[in-house]
């Protein structure tokens, strides 16, 4: 199921590094950007989170959260964390689950080989819990400063 601009935000409850939980209907009340991306500690997704960590001061400074989900484990989390110095939330969803209800689980092609995975994708979450903008099949560079511009 695609996202549009306008629905509900699908809820989620998710596992965090450090032992943590987040649910998106706590968050109600202020901007929240949840970014999608395949893999901790693979190029392409250490640079988005170095971004957006560069940027934490200034997203904050807008009332936003910025919440990066991928199907990796807390523990992988917690090292990617670590190893880069993120200030970003991390939140695990090993089931997928989320990944699907938010429509960025999609079968991907690579050499010709057919597979399911993670279509790089932002969706910025209103403070009322609605899509206020979707990226999708992100191209990391200069993507956290777009998302950014959009918060105003």
């Amino acid at each position: 199921m695609a996202l549009k601009i306008g629905d509900t935000a699908p809820d989620f409850d998710l596992p965090t590094d450090g032992a943590g939980r987040i649910r998106l209907s706590d968050l109600r009340g202020r901007p929240v950007v949840v970014y999608f991306y395949p893999k901790d500690d693979t190029s392409g997704c250490t640079r988005e989170a170095q971004d957006f960590t560069a940027l934490a001061g200034a997203f904050e400074a807008r009332g936003a959260m910025v919440i990066g989900i991928s199907p990796d484990g807390p523990k992988s989390h917690e090292k990617f964390r670590a190893k880069y110095g993120l200030a970003v939330t991390l939140a695990s969803d090993e089931d997928k689950s989320v990944l699907v209800a938010w429509g960025v689980w999609v079968e991907k092609s690579m050499y010709g080989r057919k597979y399911m995975g993670v279509e790089r994708t932002t969706v910025l979450v209103d403070a009322e819990g609605k899509v206020a903008a979707i990226w999708s099949n992100v191209k990391v560079a200069g993507h956290a400063e777009a998302v950014l511009k959009t918060l105003g």
